[in-house]
Formats: C-alpha cells, structure tokens, sequence
C-alpha cells in the first residue's frame, strides 16, 4: 500500500503531542511537498471526515491538532482520578486583563484590580507558558509589557485572540473558572492519549 499525502498527514497529527503548523507538515513530507493550499483543503476535508465523531481536527494558534470533544469531557475525564488545578480569582482576573488589555504591564494591572498583584501569579502564568514578557514601557523604571503566547491560544482551543468571547459575555469569573476547568480537563485527556 502506497500512503496517500491525506493519510500521512492525519497519522502525523494523530501521532504529534502538539499542534503542527503547515510548514511543519510540509517537512514530514520529501518529494513532492504539497503546498500550504493543499494542505489547508486536505485538512478541511479532514475535519469534515470527523464531524459528528468522539474527536476533532481543529485549527490553534500554532496549527492544527486532534482532541476530544469538549461535550465529550463529562465522560472521558472519568478515565483519570486527578482534579485540574484550582486558580485563584486573582490569578484569574490577572490572565483576563492579559488576555484582553495586551501588551499591559504589572502596575497597568494592580490599578485595574485595585490591589497589588504577587509576583507568583506572574510567575505562575509564565510557568503555564500562557503569558511572556514581550518588552518594555518607555517610563522611568522600564516595567514589563505582558502579553500571551501561542501556548494560551493552543490551550484555551483559540486560533486567535480575535476568537477571545467579548468581555460583556463573560458575566462572571465563576464562569471563567468553569471554562478552564472543563479546559484543563481536555488538556488532561489529550496528554494522556499522547502517552
């Protein structure tokens, strides 16, 4: 059985522990290299083949990828006995204002919340590798300019910040709190069916 260019590619993403961009498809492949426009309708084509099933094929920020389906995590979070990790509601409102007021710096942030932020959630988030600084503001004291990364696209299931729900839509941070747990649970999933 000679593969199919489509075959090679969804057994490249089902294999992957992350998403793949295009460019990186095109070097699992010698001669011919399919061009970006033919990977982007195969993959179209993919992701219609998987409608209505157990799993996906969606677009992030870095690329293209396999999960579960979120309607699906009641069920399958039951294969693993950890909990996703808590956050507080400070770190919580620190990523919104992230997310939303980028690039933005420390300060911009504890005069928003109205009280000072700890250098832990930062250090947290920057952990998570859901926040990086990108530069500095030109006032006295240079302070960071935090804005998000391509890991919060891909983890937050975003191709990009334009795909972020307008902040009249989030009502609550009890309602942030609840997407990221359900979040953190598909992230869950995903790495265990990678290992």
């Amino acid at each position: 059985m000679i593969p199919t260019t489509e075959q090679i590619v969804e057994a490249a993403l089902f294999a992957a522990d992350r998403a793949l961009s295009l460019s990186e498809l095109q070097r699992i492949f010698n001669d011919p290299i399919p061009s970006q426009e033919e990977l982007r309708q195969l993959l179209a084509r993919l992701q219609h083949h998987y409608d209505g099933r157990g799993i996906e094929l969606v677009e992030v920020g870095s690329g293209f990828r396999f999960q579960t389906r979120s309607e699906l995590s009641p069920w399958v979070s039951r294969l693993w006995e950890e909990r996703p990790p808590r956050y507080s509601r400070a770190l919580l409102e620190t990523l919104v204002l992230i997310a939303y007021r980028q690039p933005i710096t420390r300060g911009e942030i504890e005069e928003i919340r109205g009280v000072a932020v700890s250098s832990q959630i930062i250090k947290t988030l920057q952990e998570r590798e859901w926040v990086r600084v990108i530069g500095h503001r030109e006032v006295p004291g240079r302070p960071a300019l935090l804005a998000t990364t391509r890991q919060f696209l891909d983890y937050f299931n975003l191709k990009s910040l334009e795909q972020l729900p307008p902040l009249q839509e989030l009502r609550s941070l009890e309602e942030i709190e609840r997407h990221l747990d359900r979040v953190l649970v598909e992230e869950q999933q995903e790495q265990r069916e990678h290992e």
